[in-house]
């Protein structure tokens, strides 16, 4: 009996050590986007110091969490989730038979992303050319930022509450790809890079530059926020739940997708 248990003990102890391990390479495997060999990376060589998107997540207070805890229905809203941190609700002694219902406002509770794809040529951005018709050797090309480029990208509908819900949006497609993301990004003047394209002799090439942006979609759910006071007892109540599909072009920061041609006069 003492070995059988002494087996079984093993064994959980074996499990817990790696499964883990096996979530987070699972997690990894889906979340993250390979980026294809004809894509470089121009965040040192960008003349353009483009800000870094951080969202941090919005931790809540110990109300906050007693109060997200106590819906069904998931919030993720950060602005939401503030107004929840700023507040505070005292304990009273003789609440006995106090009740109050407090309409918080129609908010945007949360985002479920369906579908994130890349589109690596979202705009044109650059085009550098080289003549090499009268020479019989191989010249080279590489890429040279002609003019300051903006990338912007936004949602593909008008919908209330715009910005709260591109910030869920935006944080939901950055962990799915683990790419560098933003609604608005620039390539600066005189950005180079190192990297040559093969010109033979007798033609010209073309080397196209594009922006990649992320194709975000999914839905948006909606809903009346209500808080509930019986006694010392504090609740939300969520009425008149709607969704709403929704989609995005998000750019992503600091990246050129190349295409080259070379083509006979």
């Amino acid at each position: 009996m003492m070995k059988k248990v002494y087996a079984l003990i093993c064994t959980c102890f074996i499990i817990s050590c790696f499964v883990p391990s096996i979530a987070h390479a699972t997690a990894q495997s889906v979340t993250s986007v390979k980026i294809p060999a004809h894509v470089l990376d121009i965040s040192k060589e960008n003349t353009y110091p483009n800000p870094t998107q951080d969202l941090p997540r919005l931790q809540p207070s110990k109300l906050a969490q007693e109060l997200l805890q106590s819906t069904n229905i998931r919030m993720e809203n950060a602005d939401l989730i503030r107004l929840f941190n700023e507040s505070s609700i005292s304990k009273a002694p003789l609440a006995i038979g106090y009740k109050a219902t407090i309409y918080l406002g129609h908010w945007p509770l949360n985002y479920e992303s369906t579908e994130t794809t890349v589109n690596w040529e979202y705009k044109k951005v650059n085009v550098n050319y080289a003549d090499n018709t009268d020479s019989s050797r191989a010249s080279k090309v590489r890429y040279s930022q002609q003019t300051h480029a903006v990338i912007k990208g936004g949602l593909t509908a008008p919908i209330k509450f715009e910005e709260e819900i591109r910030k869920m949006m935006l944080r939901h497609a950055m962990e799915k790809t683990g790419l560098p993301l933003s609604f608005h990004t620039a390539i600066g003047v005189g950005t180079k890079k190192e990297h040559d394209y093969t010109v033979p002799g007798g033609k010209t090439g073309n080397l196209h530059a594009y922006a990649p942006a992320v194709n975000e979609k999914g839905k948006v759910t909606f809903g009346e926020v209500y808080l509930v006071l019986k006694g010392n007892k504090k609740s939300l109540q969520i009425r008149n739940v709607t969704s709403q599909g929704i989609g995005a072009w998000i750019p992503v920061q600091d990246h050129i997708s190349g295409r080259f041609q070379a083509v006979s006069p």
